[in-house]
């Protein structure tokens, strides 16, 4: 199976983790990753990416797409303050 022209977008996410960045795919189960600098991390995470994606290939499976997205809520302190009746 090869992989086509066709462009694959993964949505990835990265938290601060212990002095430096955790990034994982969350549409790659178990593509994982670290690095002591976001750079270093997101660097990390395409090397991760290419790996996972290529051993799908080699194997004659699915590259899964992303279909989820994210959005982030803005909340004042007022609107999370709990309001007695």
């Amino acid at each position: 199976m090869k992989l086509s022209d066709k462009q694959h977008t993964f949505r990835v996410i990265f938290e601060s983790d212990e002095g430096g960045y955790h990034g994982y795919v969350p549409s790659l189960s178990g593509c994982h990753t670290w690095g002591k600098t976001l750079d270093e991390s997101k660097e990390n995470i395409r090397e991760a990416i290419k790996s996972y994606v290529g051993s799908l290939v080699k194997d004659g499976e699915r590259v899964p797409s992303d279909i989820g997205f994210e959005t982030f809520e803005v909340f004042s302190q007022t609107d999370l303050s709990v309001h007695s009746a």
